[in-house]
């Protein structure tokens, strides 16, 4: 056991509770305390934020330039405040480590899909990866009535990446070992194979993608998945009320909306009101906004977040762009939190695609069952078209030999893996990946 990390665990949790009641006035001193103790430090040890924000040291949060995913991996070992990290370095640890160990014996990696771009890599100190950890297994769970005890162990089970440096199974990993028994099934397993390991589990408490909830909500109803959750939470995609309304069939009202990100950690969570999303505003500022970066009110969907992290400071992230488009509520909660509520997100929908089978029907197929695959190629982009009968590949900026007939085969023995017919795959070189409408380069596509 980490004793360490245990220690600090203890510590944020008890932290985080303290701040659930505090007035609107007292999370606001609380956020400008914070934020000027981040750009203080950040100004002090990070040579790229002396130079990005020179000459706005004292100005207004509003006034500083936009940080993007790209920007921050040009410049990452600039922008990082301890000397001793470099990217080139986390990145050969990442290669020999295959379980997710400390960098440094004191950073935890995490890194994004890359379903927006190139993916990033985002390092949390010890302090910091306790706070996300207190966040999301002590708030999380209390917000929706299942307080978390150190002497109550809760089978928890977790469908999402089991990529050693993906967050779900970062955090997953540190909780199993410090607080309770966690399965964690990767959601590019067979539906048939997730079924079976949760009907054996019986989990208490279940976190899963959105798209693959709404596949096991199915399976419960046709009465082949037989668990009794006490607690749902859906994440990393969009709930749609169809997917709620089918989950809250097959388990009751006891479905939560959960919405975070690798770079930051926690953005919002459901209370038992279901009113929205609280917005962990002690750990966060989140700023939403227009195209042109500008503030927009409640009751209008931004064109994208900028997030400050409060909290991180060995790799600061200081109005942090996330391209996704939510609305905040005009409303106020009934249960009394000070935190303002997301009504609704838009984007970041993972489709979850469906296929025939050889004896009759559709079987479905989590896009991320391609992504161990199309990940190991030398490309800067990817995507898959699905049509009625066939797949395309979409293969942009090759920098290596790839085999378009081997490239097929592979991902034809992923779709007979599943149960499914195997589709026409084509295999199409293009100078670049075409957008949505939104401006995003989505992995996975249906026409």
């Amino acid at each position: 056991m980490d004793i360490k990390m245990m220690v600090q665990l203890v510590k944020k949790i008890r932290e985080t509770r303290r701040h659930e009641w505090w007035t609107r006035s007292e999370l606001a001193e609380h956020q400008s305390m914070a934020l000027r103790q981040v750009r203080e430090y950040a100004y002090a040890k990070s040579s790229f934020y002396q130079r990005f924000h020179k000459g706005l040291f004292n100005a207004p949060l509003s006034d500083l330039p936009v940080l993007t995913k790209a920007t921050l991996m040009e410049h990452f070992d600039e922008l990082v405040t301890d000397r001793a990290i470099r990217l080139h370095d986390v990145r050969e640890h990442m290669i020999k480590s295959s379980s997710g160990e400390p960098y440094l014996d004191r950073y935890v990696i995490n890194v994004t899909s890359g379903s927006s771009g190139k993916p990033g890599v985002f390092i949390y100190a010890r302090p910091e990866w306790a706070a996300i950890l207190a966040a999301g297994y002590s708030r999380l769970r209390d917000w929706e009535g299942m307080k978390i005890s150190l002497t109550h162990r809760t089978r928890i089970a977790a469908i999402a990446s089991t990529s050693p440096y993906h967050m779900s199974a970062q955090g997953g990993s540190t909780v199993q070992k410090l607080l309770m028994p966690e399965l964690q099934l990767a959601a590019s397993d067979s539906v048939p194979t997730i079924v079976q390991c949760l009907n054996a589990w019986q989990p208490q408490l279940l976190t899963v993608y959105a798209s693959m909830g709404r596949v096991l909500a199915e399976e419960q109803i046709a009465g082949n998945l037989r668990i009794s959750p006490r607690l749902v939470i859906v994440g990393s995609e969009v709930l749609t009320q169809e997917t709620r309304r089918l989950m809250v069939q097959a388990w009751g009202k006891s479905i939560f909306n959960n919405y975070a990100i690798t770079e930051g950690g926690g953005i919002g969570t459901e209370c038992s009101e279901h009113r929205g999303m609280h917005m962990w505003e002690d750990l966060l500022i989140v700023e939403v906004v227009d195209g042109a970066n500008q503030p927009v009110p409640p009751g209008v969907f931004g064109e994208r977040l900028l997030v400050t992290a409060l909290f991180k400071f060995a790799q600061p992230l200081i109005r942090y762009q996330v391209d996704d488009s939510v609305r905040v509520s005009t409303e106020s909660c009934p249960c009394g939190r000070p935190h303002r509520l997301i009504d609704s997100v838009q984007g970041r929908v993972m489709e979850i695609l469906h296929f025939q089978k050889e004896t009759g029907g559709t079987v479905p197929v989590h896009p991320i069952a391609f992504h161990t695959i199309m990940d190991r190629l030398p490309v800067n982009g990817w995507q898959i078209v699905q049509a009625a009968t066939s797949l395309r590949v979409l293969l942009s900026g090759i920098h290596g030999d790839i085999d378009d007939a081997e490239l097929s085969r592979l991902l034809e023995k992923v779709l007979v893996s599943h149960g499914a017919v195997a589709s026409r795959i084509t295999v199409e070189r293009v100078s670049a990946i075409p957008k949505t409408i939104a401006g995003k380069t989505p992995l996975i596509r249906v026409e």
